[in-house]
């Protein structure tokens, strides 16, 4: 099976190793994609349909029916914020689909307090070998970022 993992926000689609974070850019926490997102208020979109397993203002996890977790990470050291600039709009365990506003925030108010507004897109408890075909340059909410061999 193939997991399509959709981009959570619109920006431009680079390699985590392009991420100012060693854990995300060595893909300690796993594989995937970053966004480099488009500057100006948004809402951040869930990348696949499942449950919201993990909720943050700074990040979350769904989980598919069949296990498979995707982390979205809004920014770099954003949970130093403690949740100013982010509205959220799920909460913990709620079912939600590909598409479905998750949090709203403004990257470029991020940025503008000193912290880098990338956003990794991860595929938790994966090795890089099951990822295929992974986006590149420009993304728009819902474009398809990653697939995932499941």
């Amino acid at each position: 099976m193939t997991l399509r993992v959709t981009s959570p926000v619109s920006g431009r689609a680079v390699p985590l190793s392009e991420v100012p974070d060693p854990v995300f850019a060595q893909a300690m926490v796993g594989p995937g994609v970053a966004v480099e997102p488009d500057r100006g208020a948004a809402d951040v979109v869930s990348p696949v349909d499942g449950v919201v397993v993990t909720l943050h203002p700074h990040a979350f996890v769904v989980a598919t029916e069949d296990g498979a977790a995707v982390l979205v990470h809004l920014g770099i050291d954003t949970v130093k914020r403690k949740g100013e600039g982010f509205t959220l709009h799920v909460v913990k365990g709620e079912t939600v689909r590909a598409g479905q506003p998750v949090v709203s925030w403004d990257p470029a108010e991020v940025e503008a307090a000193g912290f880098a507004p990338i956003c990794p897109v991860i595929a938790l408890d994966a090795t890089p070998e099951v990822l295929g075909d992974r986006a590149g340059g420009p993304v728009a909410v819902g474009d398809a970022l990653f697939s995932w061999q499941r």
